[in-house]
């Protein structure tokens, strides 16, 4: 394995640029949290690392583009995942004056997600920075720290706010570009009752941002 070259550090964890094999990759190592017991500390990096790979792997079972998992390396709390090059679709946007392809992609971006929580995978970061728009002109997700398996209706709905808020403060014109991934994820009942679950986390949104 190459040296490692550091692109991004949030968090919860440092993300570099590696190659494996000969090809690209990126390697996502988690690090302690020193504020936290060292026992539990790793179970929960442990049980995060774990949960990543598994909802990566669980998208592309069911068709959902994601990048690949190469390899864990739980000793490190490292998650190695295939390089998807091309502009995140937060940089599309903003270079973008196709108003014919960016519906195109908000709608493909719905259908995405409704087909992501139809399985009961909640991604928990959706911005337009953790999607990019690869070689053959498809929406990858990435970074799936946050994901969780879940049931709830409200997880879901919370998954889309998250992205909504994303939206308006990233990108003139949100609410048309927001309108469209929302008609496209609207295609049954599941998904009505999900939406209608959006309005409630919306009000509450509203109530918190008019209290402070």
């Amino acid at each position: 394995m190459a040296e490692q070259e550091l692109i991004r550090q949030g968090a919860e964890a440092r993300v570099y640029i590696t190659t494996i094999d000969g090809k690209q990759a990126i390697a996502k190592q988690r690090f302690s949290k020193g504020y936290r017991h060292a026992e539990l500390d790793a179970k929960l990096t442990r049980g995060r690392l774990n949960q990543e790979a598994r909802s990566l792997k669980r998208c592309r079972e069911h068709g959902i583009r994601v990048p690949d998992v190469i390899r864990v390396d739980k000793d490190s709390a490292t998650l190695f995942i295939e390089f998807v090059s091309g502009p995140t679709i937060k940089e599309w946007i903003l270079a973008s004056d196709n108003e014919a392809r960016e519906k195109e992609l908000m709608a493909s971006i719905g259908q995405i997600l409704h087909t992501m929580h139809s399985f009961n995978i909640v991604h928990g970061d959706l911005t337009t920075s953790n999607m990019i728009l690869d070689s053959e002109g498809q929406v990858v997700l990435i970074d799936f720290g946050l994901s969780q398996v879940s049931f709830s209706a409200e997880d879901k709905a919370v998954d889309l706010y998250v992205l909504e808020r994303a939206f308006i403060s990233t990108h003139p014109n949100s609410e048309r570009l927001f309108a469209t991934v929302l008609e496209s994820y609207d295609s049954s009942d599941e998904a009505r009752s999900i939406l209608k679950r959006l309005e409630d986390v919306r009000q509450r949104g509203r109530k918190r941002d008019m209290s402070g």
